[in-house]
């Protein structure tokens, strides 16, 4: 990101607009990407622990935290800075899901059965 700016800074000094936005898109398409795979992370982090809710009939107090904690962080980390919309829109939430739950299942089951 460093040479990002330095390129930003230049396009604008040299007066090269076009290149400057240019520059800011691809700045904010990759704070966006940090933030969905910042959701991802905590996605499967909760399926884990929901996973290994079911599969052991109990709830520790560690998960229930942990599973209270990804669910705030995913709420906080979707909503973008204007507080009105969000990163991932409601009918984009699917495939996502699906994703984090498979990638959730392998190491849910080393828990479990370690």
């Amino acid at each position: 990101m460093t040479q990002e700016l330095i390129d930003l800074k230049t396009s604008i000094i040299e007066g090269r607009y076009a290149d400057a936005l240019a520059i800011v898109d691809e700045l904010e398409g990759m704070s966006k990407q940090a933030i969905l795979r910042n959701i991802d992370s905590f996605l499967v982090r909760l399926f884990i622990h929901l996973i290994k809710n079911q599969v052991e009939q109990r709830l520790t107090n560690s998960w229930a935290a942990s599973i209270a904690s990804s669910i705030l962080e995913i709420k906080k980390l979707n909503l973008k800075d204007n507080k009105t919309s969000y990163y991932i829109k409601l009918d984009q939430w699917q495939p996502r899901l699906e994703e984090a739950l498979e990638a959730a299942i392998a190491p849910a089951s080393l828990e479990v059965f370690n």
